[in-house]
């Protein structure tokens, strides 16, 4: 499960982000009223899909033992009359041959965001009760997480020694 946190900032437009132990800065360009202090949110969106996109080809390519020594994926976003447009571009750098690359572009059709994006995602927004605060949350689904997998359990993989 993948859990962020993102809060306003004083400035117009800025947020910050938080995912696990990293902070990242969010914001909108200058020409949009922002201070252009980081990526606007559909930047984010392609920086998502560019990063799985690239950390599954390595990993693939890794397990195959095939020579990909580089991955480099140029995202470009449309949206118009309702709907929008990702392209992506590959950059496979290594030996390979014509039938790896194709294969490669072929697994990046069904990486994980990739698929995500493709299926639509359902989104549900609540609204927390007046007073409570991001830890009140924060506490409640730690307590969640800790009932659903109890330190206890034995862990769902194995590891094997080959």
């Amino acid at each position: 499960m993948s859990r962020v946190h993102v809060i306003t900032r004083p400035t117009p437009h800025q947020v910050e982000i938080k995912a696990g132990t990293h902070t990242l800065t969010g914001d909108e360009p200058a020409d949009n009223g922002g201070g252009d202090t980081g990526p606007a949110p559909y930047d984010l969106l392609l920086g998502a899909l560019g990063a799985c996109t690239a950390i599954t080809l390595r990993m693939y390519a890794a397990r195959k033992g095939w020579p990909l020594d580089e991955v480099t994926v140029d995202l470009f976003h449309r949206h118009e009359e309702k709907r929008s447009t990702i392209r992506r571009r590959l950059h496979l750098k290594g030996d390979l041959d014509d039938e790896q690359r194709a294969h490669l572009a072929d697994i990046a059709e069904r990486t994980p965001v990739t698929l995500t994006l493709k299926g639509g995602a359902d989104i549900s927004t609540t609204l927390a009760p007046r007073g409570e605060t991001p830890a009140h949350l924060s506490d409640r689904l730690d307590e969640a997480l800790e009932e659903s997998f109890p330190a206890s359990d034995p862990p769902a993989v194995s590891r094997g020694t080959d």
